[in-house]
């Protein structure tokens, strides 16, 4: 008799795509106003990660914009994202090489769509299932226009290419300059360049030279390829010439691999992370069931007939623009023509 009463609740799954749809797995990542965890289709079986954000922080922190521009980039882009490039420690050459090269060719493709991805981190590297690595978190992530540079100061400031710190205007060269960085990062457990203040920080970008540990052995090619990513000079700067990746793809560093299987996923990673272990930082699934009061719960408006113009403009703008948006169903399109503007 009291069975009935416990009976799941029919899914429409042709319907628009809602929570509903989804397992809620494990909380793997945290920012400043939102947070990512793994989410399984209850029909496919399909995992994915989801992204959800604190409405008010985001508004309190001025990214409304920035939030809305994600969404319409990821609408252009598609990729398995599931788990954080985990690391103990310095990574192997050869595995640090493999990584460099797939993250080459996702950069190549966000260029060739006319965004830069502006930060570039190793937090911001992920590794599918199978563990080919990927480039996460558009939130400032813009699209470029070749006849006006971009002007703002935006990023994590130790991968900051100098062009950015000098306020001159940039292009999509800022982000072969951190992918110098995050390799040498990978290598040696450390950034290249370093200050206890900001302003410390920025010096060193500009004007300190690239010097390399001692006790650590990597080949020559390898530290001439750290070093062509980190040239100051644009043009001179590995990626960044007339021939763009090719220039690349040519270096010493990469003899080996083979890219046309690197690029349609072919080629066998060096590390296949394993499902069934913490593949990211456990605190932030932590931090959800000691501090969270079940946080993708939908709540209801205190006034579910308020009309949209009574509300801020700002919670306006993402109750207008954040719509909807299946990749699985749906054809992309591009938002250049709305979105080639400098939105910070």
């Amino acid at each position: 008799m009291g069975a009935g009463c416990c009976k799941e609740e029919e899914i429409d799954f042709d319907a628009e795509v809602e929570l509903s749809h989804f397992h809620l797995l494990r909380s793997v990542g945290k920012g400043a106003f939102g947070k990512v965890r793994v989410v399984q289709h209850k029909q496919t079986k399909t995992l994915y990660a989801l992204k959800y954000i604190n409405k008010a922080k985001c508004i309190k922190m001025r990214a409304v914009e920035n939030i809305i521009q994600e969404r319409r980039l990821l609408e252009e882009i598609e990729y398995n994202l599931v788990f954080h490039l985990e690391r103990q420690g310095s990574l192997k050459e050869e595995v640090v090489k493999f990584y460099v090269a797939e993250v080459s060719l996702g950069l190549h493709y966000l260029h060739s769509k006319k965004i830069v991805h502006r930060d570039l981190k190793p937090d911001n590297v992920l590794l599918d299932e199978k563990g080919h690595a990927h480039l996460t978190d558009f939130n400032i992530a813009v699209h470029f226009n070749e006849r006006k540079p971009l002007t703002s100061v935006a990023g994590s400031m130790a991968y900051m290419a100098p062009e950015i710190l000098m306020k001159k205007g940039y292009f999509d060269s800022v982000d072969w300059w951190s992918l110098g960085v995050v390799m040498y990062e990978l290598l040696f457990s450390k950034r290249p360049f370093r200050g206890k203040t900001n302003p410390q920080l920025t010096q060193a970008i500009l004007q300190d030279p690239l010097i390399f540990p001692d006790n650590v052995s990597v080949s020559e090619e390898c530290l001439d390829c750290i070093r062509r990513f980190c040239e100051r000079d644009i043009t001179k700067r590995l990626g960044c010439g007339p021939n763009g990746i090719e220039d690349i793809k040519r270096h010493p560093w990469f003899v080996g691999i083979e890219w046309d299987k690197l690029n349609t996923k072919l080629a066998d990673p060096p590390f296949v992370p394993d499902s069934k272990r913490a593949n990211f930082d456990a605190t932030h699934e932590l931090e959800e069931l000691l501090l969270e009061d079940n946080p993708l719960k939908a709540k209801k408006r205190a006034n579910p007939n308020q009309d949209l113009s009574e509300l801020s403009r700002e919670m306006r703008m993402m109750e207008e623009k954040f719509l909807v948006y299946d990749f699985t169903k749906m054809r992309r399109r591009s938002y250049y023509h709305n979105n080639n503007n400098e939105n910070g």
